[in-house]
């Protein structure tokens, strides 16, 4: 059916849950072009055909006539599926690696793997670029704008290890070694970034 590969590639977009990163859908992105490619196609063969025999094809009322109208609704369609959904999805997707810099590092490298996977060329280049203007805006304020995101009560919390971390992690005050299952006294700050990543959970009374 015409038109269905624009539906199914809007349908994917929505089946995601909000504030998560989902891989974009290039196959599917591509058989929509290429079902368009296919509509334009014969929608120009149909045209041709009604004018080598001499037709009004503006005011043809016959099946080539409405076969080509059907050609064009559904070349119209998938182009409106998928203006809707490259702006929503990059929209979107810019949104989540903008907070994934606020909330988990500014480093690429900070981020999970899984998350890493699922980003395209440009949208790891988009990530360092918003990490270094924020880099460079926090060095000349003189403030960490990435951590304490609501107000602590504590300077200090109290953590549970739940993955491996390298030895000899160097704290803002202290050098420890981190053993999985092990429980902790750090700073907030401190511990934030390991938190963000599910390397480690704060442990509230």
């Amino acid at each position: 059916m015409y038109g269905r590969k624009g539906y199914q590639l809007l349908k994917d977009f929505a089946s995601g849950e909000k504030g998560q990163l989902k891989p974009f859908n290039s196959k599917l992105f591509d058989e929509t072009i290429e079902e368009c490619d296919q509509n334009h196609h014969l929608l120009q063969s149909l045209i041709r055909k009604m004018q080598q025999e001499d037709l009004d094809v503006p005011n043809n009322r016959n099946a080539d006539h409405y076969g080509a109208l059907i050609h064009h609704l559904s070349l119209m369609r998938n182009k409106r599926c998928l203006m809707a959904y490259v702006c929503n999805c990059r929209y979107n997707r810019a949104e989540i690696v903008r907070d994934l810099a606020w909330r988990v590092g500014l480093e690429l490298l900070d981020l999970p793997s899984e998350i890493q996977e699922k980003l395209t060329s440009l949208e790891k280049e988009y990530f360092k670029n918003h990490s270094v203007a924020l880099k460079s805006y926090m060095g000349k304020v003189g403030i960490e704008l990435n951590v304490d995101m609501v107000p602590p009560k504590d300077p200090y919390i109290k953590v549970r290890i739940l993955d491996d971390i390298d030895e000899g992690i160097v704290l803002s005050d202290k050098t420890t070694n981190f053993a999985r299952h092990s429980m902790h006294f750090l700073k907030r700050t401190d511990a934030e970034p390991y938190i963000a990543r599910g390397q480690m959970e704060e442990l509230t009374d």
